[in-house]
């Protein structure tokens, strides 16, 4: 059945729009590009994630848009630069440490896509705002039952600083468990509901809050891993443990797709929104640095589709785009008009067997304080084998040419004047048009 529905796909692309599919992403956080086992061997096993790729197509050099949670959600959800919509670092829960306020007016992609016909959900972390007017059901989604906070103390408590984030909507709750165990009943939950309406295709967004910090894996699977692989130091080991444990919860909502009849029509996409944490124990490779940094041990990241009416599996991709350009993919898909306001670039051509031919820079901001930061920016710009970086907002910029040095090793800022002049102009193009968008809470 499969294969015939990939083979009418391909003799008719004009299903793309006449079979509006529904959308599932899952979004994991602070999840290392080397923490997924279809990418290389690793010392973590993923098959369900895994399954995604190769029942579908597997990315191999897609980026996060940011090295941090909210600058990357608020990019991916409106399809625009993070800076551009008033998120250059974390939305925190204290406003005195919170570099962030996401801007009126901008659409999301629920607000498109609710637009377009479909009902829309969000599952786990939200991280764009914790009161009105920036709720997820003020920002397009019909349905929320999350956490609206950055991080939790604890997986198990839900708090952050003693507050309870939790809510159904704007309803404030206290479910009890491991969050991962929480979200991925819920998403359950919502897909067969869905399936019992059948009324309207419907987008769901599950934010994982796994695998970030803290690294707290249920108990079982962390004598699972320390059994098999007694060699790992504990903290390796638990964070192994944790991410087996999030790809167990994802294999489950991939069943309850299955077991209620969606699985044909549905687009199932795996990302995170920026790479591990070193201090963590997380896994970058083969990339130089982790999270918070603007090497691409911080933005490169785990990306694969799955959509089994019309991709067809075991497909590859080394296209270099941003998690956001899945705002104006999903708009085609839905048969939906993108504003020309987006900077985000549509996947479809890649997804039908083709290419893209367009080239773009790819731009990179975050805005944080701290002695480190001091509340300043600091910047990256890819333009085709190039990058011009800095890590901090006081050192240097630094240039590297990532066709011949992969991994970073050689900065060549010096060696190469008129290209480093060059993207250091549209560099500074990227923050202009990024200052004219307020930051702060009015």
């Amino acid at each position: 059945m499969r294969n015939l529905c990939f083979i009418l796909g391909l003799l008719c692309s004009s299903l793309f729009a006449a079979s509006p599919p529904n959308i599932l992403l899952i979004f994991a956080d602070d999840h290392g590009y080397g923490d997924v086992s279809a990418y290389h061997a690793s010392d973590v096993r993923t098959p369900n994630i895994d399954r995604i790729g190769s029942e579908g197509i597997l990315f191999t050099a897609m980026r996060a848009n940011c090295t941090v949670c909210s600058p990357s959600r608020a990019a991916l959800l409106t399809g625009r630069y993070a800076d551009r919509v008033g998120v250059p670092g974390v939305i925190r829960t204290k406003p005195e440490d919170s570099w962030g306020y996401f801007k009126q007016g901008v659409p999301t992609i629920a607000d498109e896509l609710k637009k377009a016909g479909y009902h829309t959900g969000i599952i786990g972390k939200w991280h764009l705002g914790l009161e009105s007017p920036n709720t997820p059901n003020e920002r397009g989604f019909d349905h929320f039952h999350g956490f609206l906070g950055d991080m939790m103390d604890s997986y198990t408590t839900h708090l952050r600083g003693g507050q309870n984030f939790m809510r159904l909507n704007n309803k404030v709750i206290d479910p009890q468990g491991h969050a991962t165990d929480i979200f991925t009943d819920w998403a359950s939950d919502y897909i067969r509901e869905r399936a019992k309406t059948k009324d309207k295709p419907f987008f769901l967004y599950l934010a994982y809050n796994a695998p970030h910090f803290p690294i707290e894996p249920p108990a079982e699977w962390l004598a699972k891993v320390q059994a098999r692989a007694p060699q790992l130091d504990e903290k390796r080991a638990m964070n192994v443990a944790f991410v087996e444990h999030l790809d167990d919860r994802i294999g489950q909502v991939l069943a309850a797709l299955k077991e209620s009849g969606l699985e044909e029509n549905t687009v199932v996409v795996f990302s995170a929104d920026n790479g591990g944490s070193l201090p963590h124990g997380q896994n970058n490779d083969p990339w130089r640095g982790g999270k918070q940094d603007h090497y691409d041990g911080g933005l490169c990241v785990p990306f694969m589709m799955r959509w089994p009416a019309q991709i067809k599996p075991g497909s590859r991709s080394d296209y270099q785009g941003l998690n956001f350009d899945l705002f104006p993919t999903f708009l085609e898909l839905a048969g939906a008009k993108r504003s020309p306001e987006l900077d985000a670039v549509s996947l479809v051509p890649i997804l039908k067997g083709g290419t893209i031919t367009t080239r773009r820079d790819l731009y990179f901001v975050r805005r944080e304080g701290g002695k480190t930061y001091g509340g300043k920016n600091y910047e990256a710009l890819i333009r085709g084998d190039w990058k011009l970086m800095q890590n901090d907002p006081y050192s240097p910029l630094e240039l590297y040419n990532l066709r011949h040095d992969p991994q970073e090793k050689t900065n060549v800022a010096t060696k190469a004047p008129k290209i480093f002049n060059e993207m250091a102009e549209g560099l500074r193009k990227h923050i202009q048009r990024g200052g004219s968008t307020p930051w702060q809470r009015p």
